[in-house]
């Protein structure tokens, strides 16, 4: 049973620096218990954290677990985040953490795939059974960090330059990243005559 029910909020007009700076002001008030902070901060970052997550463990079910528990580690260990002006980062670290035990727990990772992507609420059209088999199968041609970085920019709208900082990663690895990310993409649809 599902403890958070996807939010389909977006905060447009918003610049990088007040998302930024309201992030670290619900964070100090998640510590102190504001449940209306909490749930402000789910809104603004649960899209985010569950993509990222997703990009890693390529599993629906295991992604949503993970953005779950680390809303729930958020609110639990709110009061020991101290402002470094990077409180994405900060949760990302959360949900990469959370992946890597997810990972550890399952012994065949590399025999999972991406489930039904079109049915996860990341693309706003609705896709036959084909093109989401086609994109499922395009997507794990990719590394982690390219599929991190590819859905990352593509589904929650970040810019390379946030992504970069979120990820902490020099900016001109993520746009290298990035740019082979989608190569990759275009020569396994181009060599299936789909592009």
């Amino acid at each position: 049973m599902l403890l958070f029910t996807m939010v389909e909020h977006t905060f447009v007009g918003q610049s990088t620096k007040e998302k930024k700076d309201g992030a670290e002001n619900l964070l100090a008030q998640i510590g102190k218990d504001n449940q209306e902070a909490f749930r402000k901060l789910y809104q603004m970052h649960a899209k985010t954290v569950y993509v990222y997550a997703l990009s890693i463990l390529k599993n629906h079910h295991n992604a949503e677990e993970v953005m779950q528990d680390t809303f729930l580690k958020i609110r639990s260990a709110a009061h020991l985040y101290r402002p470094m002006g990077k409180p994405l980062a900060w949760i990302l670290k959360i949900a990469k953490n959370y992946c890597m035990m997810q990972l550890r727990k399952e012994s065949h990772y590399s025999d999972s795939s991406m489930e039904d992507v079109g049915d996860m609420g990341l693309l706003s059209y609705e896709m036959d059974e084909d093109d989401r088999i086609i994109l499922q199968a395009a997507l794990e041609t990719l590394e982690e960090e390219e599929r991190s970085i590819i859905l990352l920019h593509a589904v929650t709208g970040q810019k390379h330059k946030e992504i970069a900082k979120n990820l902490g990663k020099p900016l001109s690895t993520v746009l290298s990243k990035y740019h082979r990310g989608l190569k990759k993409l275009r020569n396994y649809l181009g060599e299936r005559g789909l592009h």
